[in-house]
Order: structure tokens, then C-alpha cells, then sequence
């Protein structure tokens, strides 16, 4: 008989540290001002912890769950000495799942922690809202999943990163459990403005019996729900979600709206450019794959891109990167130059076809090289192999930036 899975065993202290900082900076003293009513401290305390407690504890259910079938696996691999194809695959698949589990922990231990620098930019949330929706069109087809637009022209004052994070989990989100139609709606409040986003989705087919409300809860529930709403709060946004016993009502709301920020002065904090980009993580999440088949440069793409919190993925051939992108597409691809070929502009000429922006950035034998795309004669970001450790990073955030 299995025992009860305490979540906190299955995190590294170092995390767990992240966690309880961030519950105390985001639900201490800066949300419990000093003239609230202790009751009511005492209320939005308890609130809290029972949201982080949740937290954990789903944590504990995406990481055990996977790795206790791949433990199996690896058990009658050992006995038998033998695995066929689908076995392998599925084991891959297994620690896989445990391995997303942890960076979206990580993730939201980031954004719960408080030290993100988030920049204050005027951006066009509908036009944000379509581009995310044209760059994962292909994925959402694959589930099914069809949508309903009404969206209104409006602009909002934020973190332009932070927002293409927020949209992409909430795509995210609505492939782990929506069924059906995903009604989308971009409007704003009269006042005081503020722009407006609601969705509605079916958590479960209608064609079929109604779910128990443990089931409702564990598929809306899941550690892309948690990041999605760890974003929400991160950005400052109002939100509020409602579950049904057959679909799910979700409400954001843009304090920072454009028509209500005349009278807002612009933050003090100087810009210092790529660095303090890349410092505070603002693309944390987004996935590139690699290119590279000589394996010293793999792992100086490695070292170069550690701290920015992205999903890295390498392939040593433009063969298997053809393979990794029938299944789903990264944000960007970063290549070694020399195996640029036919088969490679096929591929990129593929991937344009359907996100004509899409990202790529070229590794050349040219020293200290970086010209971004836009002034770049092939339309792609060039980065010379030795400039890799400073030039890499900061071509990856600008690029990366400016098609959100």
C-alpha cells in the first residue's frame, strides 16, 4: 500500500526557501497594510497558505506520479534486460513530465519572490493577445480546441515579457484542460478603464457524463493554472476565476490601462538595456532549441543562457531538429552556421509559413559578431561564436521581445 506523498520531500530546500520568501513578500507586510483589521489579516493569511499549500501539494502530485511509472520502467528494464520502442518513448515521456514539473516550480518561486524588474511600456494587448494565438493556432488545432474572438482595439501599461508569459500560459492552460470551443473576449470597464480579458471554456466534454467535483478540481487545478495565476499576480492584474460542474469563467483585469495613465509618472528605475533584461528573467519559460552538432559549443550555448530561465533542447542535426519540430514548435531555434543547407531552409521556410516572425539566430565563425535581424541581410540574428556568453543572451531577448 503506498503512503501518502509529502510534497515538501520531493523540493530542494533552496526552493522551498523561494517559496516561503515569496509568501512572505507578496501576503506579508505589502499586502496587510497597517490599518487593516487583524481579523481580516488574519483571513487573507489564512487564505494564502492554503493557496501555497495547494501549491505544494500539486507539485508533489506532478512530480511522484510520472517518475513513480518510470520507476516501474526502469524496475522491469533491470529485471528483464529489455525495453521496446513504445516502452522507451514512454519512459522519456515520463521523466519528461517531471522534469516540466520542476521548471514551473521554479518559475513560480521567481515570479512569487519579488526581485523580477519589470519595465513599464505602453503595449497593444489585443495585438499581443493575436499573436499569441496565430503563433500557437497549430497546437490548439492538434487538441481540438476551436475559438470564438471579440476583441477590442486597447493598449495597457506593462511589462511587455511578463504579458506574452501571462498569454502563453494561459494557451497552456487551455490545452491541459479545455474541451471545445475557448470563447475570448478583449474589452474594458467604463470606469474607472480598464481593459478586460475573459475567457470561458468546458473543462470536460458536454457529451459526457459530468465529472465529480475532485475530478473538476484536479483538471483545472494543475501547475500551469498555479503559474498562470502567479503571473496574474506578479503583474499587479485582478482576477478572479469560477468553476462550474461544467465550465470554467476566468476574469483579468489591467489596472494600468492606457486611458487611465496620464497623470502616472514613468518609473525611476533607469533603463540599463539588455542586462537588466536578462537579469530579471523576462523570458523565463520560452523555449529554443539548439542546432549545434559540435558538442563544445553546446555546452557554451549552456553556460551562456543558465541564468535566463528558458527551456533548452539540442539536436545535433538538422535531421532531428525537423523530427523535434513536427511535434510542436519552440519560440526560437538558435543554429551553428555550417549546417545551414537545403534541408535547413526548408525547414526555416516551413516554420515561416505559418509564424512569419518566428526567431532564429545563426552561430557564425565570425569573432565577436551580432547584427539582430532587422538589419540583417538573411532576415535572421547573427551572433558570432565568440561573442556567445554576452551576445547570445541579449539576442535572444531582443528578438524575442520584439515579436511578443
Amino acid at each position: 500500500m503506498n503512503s501518502a506523498v509529502n510534497p515538501k520531500t520531493l523540493l530542494p530546500q533552496s526552493l522551498l526557501a523561494e517559496l516561503e520568501e515569496g509568501l512572505g513578500r507578496q501576503y506579508g507586510e505589502a499586502t496587510t497594510p497597517e490599518n487593516t483589521p487583524p481579523g481580516e489579516q488574519a483571513a487573507i493569511s489564512d487564505e494564502e497558505l492554503a493557496r501555497w499549500q495547494e501549491l505544494l501539494a500539486q507539485v508533489g502530485r506532478e512530480l511522484a506520479e510520472p517518475l513513480t511509472t518510470a520507476l516501474e520502467r526502469v524496475t522491469t528494464l533491470t529485471t528483464t534486460g529489455r525495453i521496446d520502442r513504445m516502452g522507451l518513448r514512454a519512459l522519456r515521456d515520463e521523466i519528461d513530465r517531471a522534469r516540466q514539473a520542476g521548471i514551473w516550480c521554479q518559475q513560480i518561486a521567481r515570479l512569487a519572490s519579488g526581485r523580477i524588474r519589470q519595465s513599464h511600456e505602453r503595449v497593444h494587448l489585443t495585438n499581443t493577445v493575436q499573436s499569441v494565438l496565430a503563433y500557437r493556432a497549430r497546437e490548439m488545432h492538434a487538441h481540438g480546441i476551436q475559438l470564438t474572438q471579440s476583441l477590442l482595439p486597447i493598449e495597457v501599461q506593462l511589462d511587455a515579457s511578463m504579458l506574452f508569459g501571462l498569454l502563453n500560459a494561459l494557451v497552456d492552460w487551455w490545452l491541459d484542460c479545455a474541451h471545445g470551443t475557448v470563447e475570448l473576449r478583449v474589452d474594458t470597464r467604463n470606469w474607472p478603464v480598464r481593459a478586460q480579458l475573459h475567457c470561458v471554456f468546458a473543462h470536460h466534454p458536454l457529451d459526457q457524463p459530468a465529472p465529480t467535483a475532485d475530478m473538476v478540481h484536479n483538471r483545472v487545478n494543475t501547475m500551469r493554472w498555479h503559474l498562470l495565476e502567479q503571473t496574474a499576480r506578479t503583474l499587479g492584474l485582478v482576477f478572479d476565476r469560477q468553476v462550474d460542474a461544467s465550465h470554467v469563467y476566468l476574469h483579468l483585469e489591467f489596472p494600468s490601462t492606457v486611458q487611465d495613465m496620464s497623470h502616472v509618472q514613468e518609473p525611476e528605475t533607469p533603463d540599463h538595456g539588455f542586462i537588466d533584461s536578462v537579469n530579471s528573467k523576462p523570458l523565463a519559460g520560452s523555449h529554443v532549441l539548439v542546432i549545434a552538432a559540435r558538442r563544445d559549443l553546446r555546452l557554451q550555448i549552456r553556460e551562456a543562457l543558465k541564468s535566463m530561465g528558458l527551456v533548452l533542447d539540442f539536436v545535433s542535426s538538422v535531421r532531428e531538429a525537423i523530427e523535434f519540430c513536427r511535434e510542436g514548435l519552440p519560440h526560437a531555434i538558435v543554429f551553428e552556421g555550417v549546417l545551414r543547407s537545403l534541408p535547413f531552409e526548408q525547414l526555416a521556410s516551413g516554420i515561416r509559413q505559418e509564424v512569419p516572425e518566428f526567431v532564429f539566430v545563426e552561430l557564425v565563425n565570425e569573432g565577436r559578431t551580432f547584427d539582430i535581424s532587422t538589419i540583417s541581410a538573411t532576415g535572421m540574428a547573427r551572433v558570432g561564436c565568440e561573442g556567445i556568453a554576452t551576445a547570445l543572451p541579449s539576442a535572444l531577448v531582443y528578438e524575442l521581445s520584439r515579436v511578443m
